[in-house]
């Protein structure tokens, strides 16, 4: 399998929390087009390659997709560790602390982006 070194390539060292920028990072970290979903689709689409070097080549993909993962949870976490709920709630994050605590799920947001403006 691999070696796991227990650290971050490029640590993440944030200094202070931004429950906005978090409640995007969780749909970096599980929205349909994020880090977790990637990692999923490159790891399942090895199975249909024709040659071993290209199914090699696929399960590094789907693997430094994971270690992306553990970035954006990295991130998420420190950008929320001493929210209380009731700033998560009013952040937009009230459901997703319902219904898994202070852990990182993996969920899109519901904020969308048109134009220049954010509709929530």
């Amino acid at each position: 399998m691999w070696i796991y070194q227990k650290t971050l390539q490029h640590p993440v060292n944030l200094k202070s929390g931004d429950l906005q920028m978090a409640k995007y990072l969780i749909t970096q970290f599980g929205g349909p087009n994020g880090e977790l979903g990637a990692a999923i689709r490159y790891l399942s689409q090895r199975y249909t390659m024709p040659t071993g070097k290209s199914r090699a080549l696929l399960t590094d993909i789907g693997t430094e997709e994971l270690a992306h993962v553990e970035v954006i949870a990295t991130m998420v976490y420190q950008l929320t560790y001493d929210a209380t709920p009731e700033q998560l709630r009013k952040a937009g994050l009230g459901s997703s602390y319902a219904q898994n605590g202070f852990g990182i799920y993996p969920s899109e947001n519901k904020a969308i982006y048109t134009h220049h403006f954010l509709i929530t």
